[in-house]
């Protein structure tokens, strides 16, 4: 799986969204593909983010647009979510892509669970291409919690040991005896693998409220989860942009001062939150 992010003005990205669903569904053939992390399609989620001079609700716009192209262009189905959802259920991305690629099949076949432009039938292109959903959104952080390799545990306990961990700090938690119990970051959605080319097992996050949960509040929760089960985090990565102001906010954070220069905090940002290793 590969996240690509780029930033332009608002025609700039459109078309070259386009062009890398196009790209996409020539180069990936999902009747082969396999993997852990959740998918729908060749291109699975397409969202546009607003950075400066432009409305969510315009992107929100822009998507519908894109997400029609898409479908009339290049035949690939297409699911609209967050704000460019023409249903509430659908603002939720896990609502378009329940079931994953395997379910296009019946969900097409379902007037209620069909996407919402693209062909009415399971053809060729679409076995190969899956769906595609496309939207707006604010902007969240994606980041990766690397876990301490352990030689007293297999990959299949490491695994299981990362899910344990992300569902102790995801704001969704785990299911206690029928129950929802909430995890203890607020905006935060988290689950957990092992990484076979890398040999360890990794919390992958995304954080949607910054503002509820900084960065730096969740890497010091994350470790605190991890060193409660007796392992310990690495390093951690970024996927994708992150506002200059959050890795800041997180140096005055870990260096306790309100003065140094952003240059100096951002070292220390990076350094605290083993984003060199």
């Amino acid at each position: 799986r590969t996240v690509v992010t780029f930033v332009g003005t608002a025609e700039a990205v459109v078309e070259a969204a386009f062009q890398g669903v196009r790209a996409a569904a020539e180069l990936i053939d999902m009747r082969c593909q396999h993997g852990t992390h959740p998918r729908i399609g060749a291109t699975d989620v397409l969202p546009l983010v607003p950075l400066s001079g432009i409305t969510l609700e315009e992107c929100a716009d822009l998507a519908r647009t894109l997400a029609r192209r898409i479908a009339d262009e290049l035949g690939i189905p297409c699911y609209c979510y967050e704000a460019a959802a023409f249903t509430p259920e659908r603002r939720n991305l896990a609502i378009c892509r329940a079931g994953e690629y395997e379910s296009l099949p019946r969900r097409m076949a379902d007037s209620l669970r069909r996407p919402d432009f693209g062909p009415d039938d399971y053809n060729d292109t679409v076995a190969r291409s899956g769906a595609t959903v496309v939207g707006a959104r604010p902007l969240l952080i994606a980041v990766n919690f690397n876990l301490a390799p352990s030689l007293s545990r297999g990959k299949k306990d490491e695994s299981l040991l990362a899910q344990e961990i992300a569902c102790d700090v995801r704001e969704k938690g785990r299911k206690v005896e029928g129950q929802w119990v909430h995890g203890t970051l607020k905006g935060c959605k988290a689950i957990g693998w092992y990484i076979d080319e890398y040999g360890i097992a990794q919390v992958s996050m995304n954080i949607t409220d910054i503002y509820a949960t900084p960065l730096h509040i969740a890497y010091e929760e994350v470790c605190r989860a991890a060193a409660a089960r007796d392992t310990r985090i690495t390093g951690t990565e970024i996927i994708g942009l992150v506002p200059r102001s959050v890795l800041v906010e997180a140096g005055r954070y870990f260096s306790g001062s309100q003065s140094a220069e952003d240059s100096l905090l951002l070292q220390t940002a990076v350094r605290a939150m083993r984003l060199d290793v």
